[in-house]
């Protein structure tokens, strides 16, 4: 078994050393087109086919949560955000929470205060986005918006047992569904 493995890695470094002195190229990954107002769209209607789109912002909702993303092609800037609560009344150890699961467990996605309300946020150069970082996007901001109050989590790489990272996968996988990856 050891002589097999031995000849295998052998076998694929002289593949590889053959194609690099012959110059041969290395297959090139997939890229993506640049996200767009217009391509945000239609991921978004693909999640939510009743998805109201005003100008440079989409409303949709994903499991009851409503959801608002909103994209600034000039400032090549897109945001995500999902409505938690009143701002008011907000105590002093819900805020330090929230910054310490800004920092460990929300992930990509933020808790943010902002016209008097208690916001989950994901903030994204517009033109660089790829369709699975949005789909990663929405999952962790509806998640943070659900776990608020209890785990503070955006979903996914949480450090210990649980079930979170199974929700948040699930979520995930459900956004997915019918997307052209």
């Amino acid at each position: 078994m050891a002589r097999f493995l031995l000849m295998l890695a052998f076998t694929i470094l002289a593949t590889l050393s053959h194609a690099q002195e012959n110059n041969e190229p290395e297959a090139a990954p997939a890229v993506e087109p640049a996200m767009t107002i217009e391509r945000l769209a239609e991921i978004i209607l693909v999640i939510d086919a009743d998805a109201q789109l005003r100008g440079a912002s989409i409303e949709f909702t994903v499991q009851d949560i409503p959801v608002l993303v909103v994209a600034d092609p000039r400032a090549d800037r897109m945001r995500a955000m999902v409505p938690i609560r009143s701002a008011e009344g907000l105590k002093q150890e819900e805020l330090l929470r929230m910054m310490q699961a800004n920092f460990d467990t929300a992930l990509d996605a933020r808790y943010a205060v902002a016209q008097g309300r208690l916001w989950g946020v994901y903030i994204h150069p517009l033109s660089p986005l790829e369709q699975d970082q949005f789909l990663s996007a929405i999952a962790q901001t509806v998640s943070v918006a659900r776990t608020y109050g209890q785990t503070y989590s955006g979903g996914a790489e949480i450090f210990g047992g649980g079930d979170s990272n199974g929700i948040y996968q699930d979520l995930l996988e459900e956004l997915r569904k019918g997307q052209a990856l």
